[in-house]
C-alpha cells in the first residue's frame, strides 16, 4: 500500500473518532493501532502531527470532489452550474463528517493555524475552479479564486448548521451568493465591486469557535 493509500486509512479511521476526542495526537494514534500501526510510521506519514492530518482531510475532500465530478458528463451545462456542482459535490462528500469539519475550522481559526486555514481554502478554491473545466492563465485566474474563496468559505459555515432536507437550504444559500458573484467572466473590470459583497473568508475562519 503507497503512502497515499496509508494516509487516506488513517483518516478513514479517525474521522469516527473527532467528534469525541477532536482532532488530537491521540485520536491518530488510536486510529493507527486498530491497523498495527506504530507511532514511527505515523509520525512520517504525518510528521507535522495534527496539523498534517487537517490539511490531508481537506486535500482528501478535494480529491473526491474532482474524481466524483470528473465522473460527470459536463456537456452544455454553464460555468456558473459547474461551480455550483463542484461545490455542492465537495460538501456531500463531507456531510457524514461534519463535525470532524467543524472541528476542524475550529482549530484553523487560532492564530497559529490561520495561515494553513487560507492555504486549504485557497487549495479548495483552486480545486473547484479545475473541476469546472477552469483554464484561465491571465490576471482572472487569481481573481476568480479570490471571489470564491469568499463564496465557499461563506456556505461551509452556513452548511454546518444547515439541517434542512438535504441541506436543500445550503443550496439555496450557494446559489445566491454566486449570483451575487455574476461578474465572475467579467473579474478584472469589476473585482472590487463583488468582493465588497463577499464576506472576507479569513473573518469565517476566525468566527469559528474552538471545540476541539
Amino acid at each position: 500500500m503507497d503512502e497515499t493509500a496509508r494516509r487516506d486509512e488513517i483518516i478513514a479511521l479517525l474521522l469516527p473518532d473527532v467528534p469525541f476526542d477532536g482532532w488530537s495526537l491521540a485520536a491518530m494514534r488510536g486510529a493507527a493501532r486498530r491497523i498495527g500501526m506504530g507511532d514511527d510510521e505515523l509520525s512520517r506519514l504525518f510528521p507535522g502531527g495534527v496539523r498534517d492530518a487537517v490539511a490531508w482531510f481537506s486535500h482528501w475532500a478535494d480529491r473526491l470532489m474532482l474524481e466524483t465530478v470528473a465522473a460527470r458528463p459536463v456537456g452544455d451545462t454553464k460555468l456558473h452550474d459547474r461551480i455550483a456542482a463542484a461545490v455542492r459535490t465537495r460538501l456531500r462528500l463531507l456531510a457524514p463528517y461534519r463535525e470532524a469539519v467543524r472541528r476542524g475550522l475550529s482549530l484553523l481559526s487560532l492564530p497559529a493555524y490561520a495561515p494553513l486555514g487560507v492555504k486549504l481554502l485557497y487549495d479548495t478554491v483552486d480545486a473547484t475552479w479545475y473541476a469546472a473545466g477552469d483554464t484561465s492563465t491571465d490576471f482572472s485566474f487569481y481573481t476568480k479564486r479570490a471571489v470564491l474563496a469568499g463564496v465557499v468559505a461563506a456556505t461551509m459555515l452556513y452548511w454546518l448548521d444547515d439541517r434542512s432536507e438535504g441541506a436543500a437550504a445550503t443550496d439555496a444559500f450557494l446559489a445566491r451568493r454566486l449570483k451575487d458573484a455574476t461578474a465572475l467572466p467579467r473579474m478584472r473590470s469589476g473585482f472590487e465591486r463583488v468582493t465588497a459583497r463577499i464576506p472576507n473568508p479569513l473573518r469565517f475562519l476566525r468566527a469559528a469557535r474552538p471545540r476541539f
